[in-house]
């Protein structure tokens, strides 16, 4: 089992900037997929960032988010600039391996998120 804990949100005006943080109790070397979730009252939590045979980007914060992990700290982490109101959410912290023949992963764990809120 790993434990993920984030860290890094709070308010911010719009055209600020935030680092996210998500620390890992053990070695992130050994997962597939290191990503960034997000998610706002009444919508389901969508994807923001993805490091997986590369690096990928919702749509709307590329250009502006930047993902990257620390492996000698076992984090991962979420370089916010240009910040909108739009940005507004609880951040989550995901990170899976043991890739399966079928294509799912048998190991799936996710922090409790932090909150970013984006005043104008």
């Amino acid at each position: 089992q790993v434990q993920l804990v984030e860290s890094g949100g709070g308010l911010v005006q719009a055209g600020g900037s935030l680092r996210l943080s998500c620390a890992a109790s053990g070695s992130v070397t050994r997962f597939n997929v290191m990503s960034w979730y997000r998610q706002t009252p009444g919508k389901q939590r969508e994807l923001v960032a993805a490091i997986a045979n590369g690096l990928n980007y919702a749509e709307s914060v590329k250009g502006r988010f930047t993902i990257y992990v620390d492996n000698a700290r076992d984090t991962v982490y979420l370089q916010m600039n240009s910040l909108k109101p739009e940005d507004t959410a609880v951040y989550y912290c995901n990170i899976r391996g043991g890739l399966t023949v079928g294509g799912t992963y048998k190991y799936d764990y996710w922090g409790r998120g932090t909150q970013v809120t984006v005043s104008l």
